[in-house]
């Protein structure tokens, strides 16, 4: 029955056939005929059809939930019985929000000091995006907010809080304060993330608070565009600190803290809510743990 699961699962994440088979590793009839199997076995239908995919029915949207418990805890028990035998290996999967990437190195290299058998794989996406490929199993691990908005069924390790600031060329405007306000930042020509990224709508609410409508010149889905941009000395961003840090700042560059009022929203990892963990999951978990007392430290 497994494999039957795996197939739903692919349809739920590819909405297309065609696309689920070829993501599963078979024909499209060969899926197909799977799910009809199953749907024989339940008594219902599962599948809404007609010439394209169309949705699951109901009974098909609580197999669909079965169907990611039952294969994750199969997936769990393989993968803690390999690790019995050799030890942790395989890969570990990782979505991060653009702000939350710099950070990631942070894990995965004491991570990997412990376990140099684990290879990694590091995915760049939006905040929703992380949530739906951990219920969907297609990554084991995000990065992203752990306070602003609903997480779901999700494990979370804080690991620090992010603070705002202005960057800005050291000879334009605001580049020679100590400390700038909400209000004094929203008149400038500022570049920032595009509107899907959960960071550009938190600034977004911030300027809004202060009387201030976002009206960005630039938008764009990476920080190094941004980055890139505010080294030319032409343009001005608003970036969490740790990130500006990270990329790191030049005599050309400043950052400038954002006061009045001074905001932070917490970084964490999210992880599936299942126990008990797979192993390379649990060591991550670990790891994050560590790092955030590091950090607090």
């Amino acid at each position: 029955m497994i494999d039957k699961l795996d197939f739903i699962l692919a349809l739920a994440r590819e909405r297309h056939f065609g696309h689920a088979a070829e993501a599963c590793g078979v024909t499209q009839p060969t899926l197909s005929a799977g799910i009809k199997q199953l749907e024989d076995q339940f008594g219902v239908m599962l599948v809404q059809r007609g010439s394209r995919f169309l949705g699951f029915t109901p009974e098909g949207e609580r197999v669909l939930e079965w169907a990611r418990r039952i294969v994750g805890d199969t997936r769990a028990m393989r993968q803690d019985i390999d690790a019995l035998k050799r030890g942790l290996s395989g890969r570990l999967k990782i979505a991060a929000i653009p702000t939350a990437l710099a950070m990631v190195a942070q894990l995965t290299t004491p991570y990997r000091a412990r376990h140099a058998d684990v290879r990694f794989t590091i995915l760049s996406r939006t905040s929703v995006e992380v949530l739906a490929l951990l219920e969907n199993l297609e990554v084991d691990a995000g990065l992203t907010y752990l306070d602003n908005e609903p997480l779901g069924r999700v494990t979370t390790v804080p690991l620090y809080r992010e603070r705002y600031c202005l960057l800005t060329s050291a000879e334009g405007k605001y580049g020679d304060r100590d400390t700038v306000t909400w209000a004094e930042v929203g008149h400038l020509p500022l570049c920032l993330l595009t509107p899907d990224m959960q960071n550009r709508r938190i600034i977004d609410k911030h300027l809004l608070d202060v009387g201030v409508k976002p009206t960005p010149t630039l938008e764009s889905n990476s920080m190094i565009v941004l980055f890139a941009h505010v080294r030319t000395g032409q343009w001005a961003s608003i970036m969490p600190a740790k990130l500006a840090d990270t990329l790191g700042l030049t005599d050309l560059v400043r950052a400038v803290p954002i006061v009045e009022p001074e905001a932070t929203h917490t970084i964490g990892l999210v992880v599936p809510h299942r126990e008990p963990m797979t192993p390379l999951t649990a060591a991550l978990v670990a790891e994050a743990k560590r790092l955030a007392a590091a950090l607090e430290g």
